[in-house]
Protein backbone atom coordinates (compact mmCIF):
# COMPACT_ATOMS: atom_id res chain seq x y z
CA UNK A 1 0.00 0.00 0.00
CA UNK A 2 1.51 3.03 -0.91
CA UNK A 3 0.23 6.10 0.57
CA UNK A 4 0.58 9.76 -0.60
CA UNK A 5 0.12 11.46 2.46
CA UNK A 6 3.21 12.05 4.67
CA UNK A 7 6.10 9.78 6.37
CA UNK A 8 6.54 8.21 9.56
CA UNK A 9 9.55 6.73 11.14
CA UNK A 10 9.84 4.39 14.22
CA UNK A 11 13.11 3.13 15.37
CA UNK A 12 13.38 0.89 18.99
CA UNK A 13 16.68 0.24 20.79
CA UNK A 14 17.15 -1.64 24.03
CA UNK A 15 17.26 1.77 26.05
CA UNK A 16 14.93 3.64 23.93
CA UNK A 17 12.26 3.72 21.31
CA UNK A 18 11.35 7.41 18.89
CA UNK A 19 9.06 7.88 16.40
CA UNK A 20 8.83 11.00 14.23
CA UNK A 21 6.24 12.16 11.29
CA UNK A 22 6.80 14.98 9.05
CA UNK A 23 3.69 17.58 9.39
CA UNK A 24 2.39 18.17 5.57
CA UNK A 25 -0.91 17.32 4.96
CA UNK A 26 -1.32 17.19 0.90
CA UNK A 27 -4.72 16.84 -0.99
CA UNK A 28 -3.53 15.25 -4.75
CA UNK A 29 -0.79 17.58 -5.44
CA UNK A 30 -1.43 20.42 -2.97
CA UNK A 31 -0.02 21.10 0.28
CA UNK A 32 -3.00 22.01 2.77
CA UNK A 33 -1.05 22.23 5.85
CA UNK A 34 2.36 21.86 7.12
CA UNK A 35 2.70 21.85 10.47
CA UNK A 36 0.38 18.51 10.94
CA UNK A 37 0.74 16.16 14.09
CA UNK A 38 0.65 12.65 13.01
CA UNK A 39 2.83 10.59 16.14
CA UNK A 40 1.14 10.31 19.31
CA UNK A 41 1.76 8.47 22.63
CA UNK A 42 -1.00 6.28 23.90
CA UNK A 43 -1.50 4.31 26.86
CA UNK A 44 0.01 6.67 29.83
CA UNK A 45 3.18 7.53 27.20
CA UNK A 46 3.74 3.87 27.57
CA UNK A 47 3.52 3.01 23.86
CA UNK A 48 4.05 5.36 20.33
CA UNK A 49 2.23 5.63 17.29
CA UNK A 50 2.36 7.06 13.88
CA UNK A 51 -0.17 6.96 11.29
CA UNK A 52 -0.20 7.71 7.30
CA UNK A 53 -3.84 8.15 5.90
CA UNK A 54 -6.63 10.60 6.37
CA UNK A 55 -7.02 12.64 9.15
CA UNK A 56 -10.32 12.08 10.45
CA UNK A 57 -9.13 8.15 10.28
CA UNK A 58 -6.41 8.52 12.14
CA UNK A 59 -8.20 9.48 14.91
CA UNK A 60 -11.20 6.80 15.23
CA UNK A 61 -8.15 4.26 14.41
CA UNK A 62 -5.66 5.67 17.29
CA UNK A 63 -9.05 5.40 19.87
CA UNK A 64 -9.44 2.72 18.42
CA UNK A 65 -6.19 1.30 19.32
CA UNK A 66 -5.82 2.65 22.48
CA UNK A 67 -9.08 0.51 23.36
CA UNK A 68 -7.31 -2.61 22.82
CA UNK A 69 -4.50 -1.23 24.90
CA UNK A 70 -7.17 -0.87 27.69
CA UNK A 71 -9.04 -4.21 27.48
CA UNK A 72 -4.92 -5.83 27.11
CA UNK A 73 -3.36 -3.81 29.80
CA UNK A 74 -0.99 -2.62 27.66
CA UNK A 75 0.57 -5.42 25.81
CA UNK A 76 0.99 -4.36 23.05
CA UNK A 77 1.84 -7.82 21.18
CA UNK A 78 -1.52 -8.40 21.89
CA UNK A 79 -3.18 -5.01 21.23
CA UNK A 80 -1.80 -5.06 17.59
CA UNK A 81 -3.36 -8.57 16.78
CA UNK A 82 -6.95 -7.71 18.07
CA UNK A 83 -6.48 -4.32 16.78
CA UNK A 84 -6.04 -5.94 13.35
CA UNK A 85 -8.70 -8.48 13.54
CA UNK A 86 -11.36 -5.57 14.50
CA UNK A 87 -9.64 -2.93 12.08
CA UNK A 88 -10.23 -6.07 9.14
CA UNK A 89 -13.42 -6.98 10.38
CA UNK A 90 -14.92 -3.64 9.88
CA UNK A 91 -16.49 -3.21 6.44
CA UNK A 92 -16.05 0.28 6.46
CA UNK A 93 -12.33 0.78 8.05
CA UNK A 94 -11.18 -1.88 5.88
CA UNK A 95 -11.61 0.00 3.09
CA UNK A 96 -9.49 2.78 4.81
CA UNK A 97 -6.00 3.52 2.76
CA UNK A 98 -3.88 3.74 6.30
CA UNK A 99 -1.15 2.28 7.90
CA UNK A 100 0.15 2.45 11.55
CA UNK A 101 3.16 2.23 13.04
CA UNK A 102 2.59 1.47 16.84
CA UNK A 103 5.87 0.77 19.52
CA UNK A 104 7.00 0.54 23.00
CA UNK A 105 10.35 -0.42 24.62
CA UNK A 106 10.27 -4.25 23.33
CA UNK A 107 7.75 -4.35 20.28
CA UNK A 108 7.35 -2.22 17.04
CA UNK A 109 4.69 -3.18 14.48
CA UNK A 110 3.38 -1.90 11.33
CA UNK A 111 -0.59 -2.37 11.38
CA UNK A 112 -2.32 -2.44 8.39
CA UNK A 113 -6.51 -2.43 7.72
CA UNK A 114 -5.77 -5.80 5.37
CA UNK A 115 -4.98 -7.31 9.15
CA UNK A 116 -1.22 -6.81 9.03
CA UNK A 117 0.53 -7.23 11.77
CA UNK A 118 4.21 -6.74 10.63
CA UNK A 119 7.48 -6.77 12.81
CA UNK A 120 10.49 -5.62 11.11
CA UNK A 121 13.14 -7.76 10.30
CA UNK A 122 15.19 -5.95 12.34
CA UNK A 123 13.25 -5.66 14.70
CA UNK A 124 14.43 -2.08 14.93
CA UNK A 125 13.55 0.47 12.40
CA UNK A 126 10.18 0.71 10.22
CA UNK A 127 8.49 3.34 7.96
CA UNK A 128 5.12 4.14 6.21
CA UNK A 129 3.74 6.39 4.19
CA UNK A 130 4.99 8.10 0.81
CA UNK A 131 8.51 9.08 1.70
CA UNK A 132 8.87 5.68 3.59
CA UNK A 133 11.45 4.31 1.98
CA UNK A 134 13.54 7.06 1.52
CA UNK A 135 13.57 7.60 5.33
CA UNK A 136 13.96 3.71 6.07
CA UNK A 137 17.28 3.94 3.95
CA UNK A 138 18.70 6.96 5.47
CA UNK A 139 18.02 5.64 8.73
CA UNK A 140 19.70 1.99 7.79
CA UNK A 141 22.85 3.94 6.63
CA UNK A 142 22.73 6.57 9.94
CA UNK A 143 22.58 2.78 11.89
CA UNK A 144 25.01 1.17 10.68
CA UNK A 145 27.81 3.92 9.97
CA UNK A 146 27.08 5.93 13.14
CA UNK A 147 25.97 6.24 17.07
CA UNK A 148 23.47 8.47 16.64
CA UNK A 149 21.17 8.94 19.82
CA UNK A 150 17.50 7.57 18.34
CA UNK A 151 16.21 11.00 18.38
CA UNK A 152 18.87 12.29 16.28
CA UNK A 153 18.84 9.31 13.99
CA UNK A 154 14.91 9.95 13.02
CA UNK A 155 15.17 13.28 12.54
CA UNK A 156 17.92 13.46 10.07
CA UNK A 157 16.74 9.97 8.57
CA UNK A 158 13.20 12.45 8.00
CA UNK A 159 15.18 15.25 6.84
CA UNK A 160 16.90 13.00 3.93
CA UNK A 161 13.03 11.90 3.21
CA UNK A 162 11.84 15.70 3.10
CA UNK A 163 15.04 16.86 0.82
CA UNK A 164 13.65 13.82 -1.63
CA UNK A 165 9.89 13.21 -1.40
CA UNK A 166 7.28 15.91 -2.42
CA UNK A 167 5.07 14.51 0.02
CA UNK A 168 7.01 14.95 2.65
CA UNK A 169 8.09 18.00 4.70
CA UNK A 170 10.96 18.98 6.93
CA UNK A 171 8.42 20.08 9.80
CA UNK A 172 9.12 17.11 12.10
CA UNK A 173 7.31 15.97 15.57
CA UNK A 174 9.02 13.52 17.72
CA UNK A 175 7.73 11.80 20.56
CA UNK A 176 9.90 8.92 22.47
CA UNK A 177 9.84 7.12 25.69
CA UNK A 178 12.85 5.39 27.63
CA UNK A 179 13.67 2.67 29.99
CA UNK A 180 12.56 3.41 33.53
CA UNK A 181 10.22 6.27 32.31
CA UNK A 182 6.69 5.73 33.58
CA UNK A 183 7.24 2.41 35.00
Amino acid sequence: MHLEATTILAYKSGEKSVIGGDGQVSFGDTILKGNATKVRKLHNGKVLGGFAGSTADAFSLFDMFEEKLKEKNGDLLKSAIEFSKTWRKDKYLRKLEAMMIVLDLHHIFILTGNGDVVEPQDGMIASIGSGSNYAISAARALKKHTSLDGEVLVRDSLKIASDICVYTNDSITLLSIEKGENE
